[in-house]
């Protein structure tokens, strides 16, 4: 099981290894609108664990994203702790 955590509240939701982080950190508080990696809404900075995530999509490439700055909607957690602040 990996872990999300909001880095501000140090609360944490677990998360099966492999699964979009999406409902976890939207149960943090992250806002949500399109949830297909076009708005940047839910655009997250990784404080911790960036590794831990998927690739950037071709979405987060377009918009200028790099690995600490991701789109929620569009990344995997891989394993291990990914800490958040949004």
């Amino acid at each position: 099981m990996a872990k999300v955590i909001n880095n501000k509240t140090n609360e944490t939701i677990e998360v099966k290894d492999g699964e979009k982080i999406r409902d976890a950190v939207e149960e943090l508080g992250v806002p949500f609108c399109c949830t297909n990696g076009i708005c940047g809404t839910c655009m997250i900075d990784i404080i911790e664990g960036e590794e831990n995530l998927s690739e950037l999509t071709q979405n987060e490439v377009d918009m200028e994203r790099d690995r600490t700055h991701r789109l929620a909607c569009q990344c995997q957690i891989k394993k291990g702790n990914v800490k958040i602040e949004f």
